[in-house]
């Protein structure tokens, strides 16, 4: 069978065994410590989805401040802005997912599936040795 093709049957087989819980919660270090992960993609897209800041925030159960700095680090990482935000008044404010950012979350969605691919890849020889809450699994 090529190499392919048992990858392929690794993953088949590994997303309905112990692997299929397996999450990768990556991190990339850009420069220094600035980082970009699982929390700032999330808070990204909830305010795509929300068109506001706050409402973001308050959806993953964070405050507005926590959502704004973290926004506010994100788009310090980049030449380009990663959210727009308009100051709130009488009709309130708002804030969008640039281009440029819904391009970023996008890049990093592909790498995070990437890294699960490789995850499911390279673990599945070693699944039936995976500890689980039952137990070591059995080989079938």
């Amino acid at each position: 069978m090529p190499v392919r093709s048992v990858a392929k049957a690794q993953r088949v087989r590994a997303a309905t065994g112990p692997l299929a819980r397996a999450v990768p919660r990556l991190r990339i270090v850009l420069v220094g410590d600035k980082r970009i992960g699982p929390g700032k993609m999330d808070l990204l897209e909830a305010i795509g989805r929300t068109g506001s800041i706050s409402a973001a925030g308050r959806a993953m159960g964070m405050s507005y401040r926590r959502a704004w700095l973290l926004v506010d680090e994100a788009n310090s990482m980049f030449t380009r802005p990663l959210v727009v935000a308009s100051a709130g008044g009488v009709h309130g404010g708002g804030a969008q997912l640039t281009e440029f950012g819904r391009s970023v979350v996008a890049a990093y969605r592909r790498i995070e599936a990437r890294t699960r691919a490789a995850i499911l890849d390279e673990f599945a020889p070693f699944e039936n040795d995976i500890v689980t809450d039952a137990g070591p699994v059995t080989p079938a």
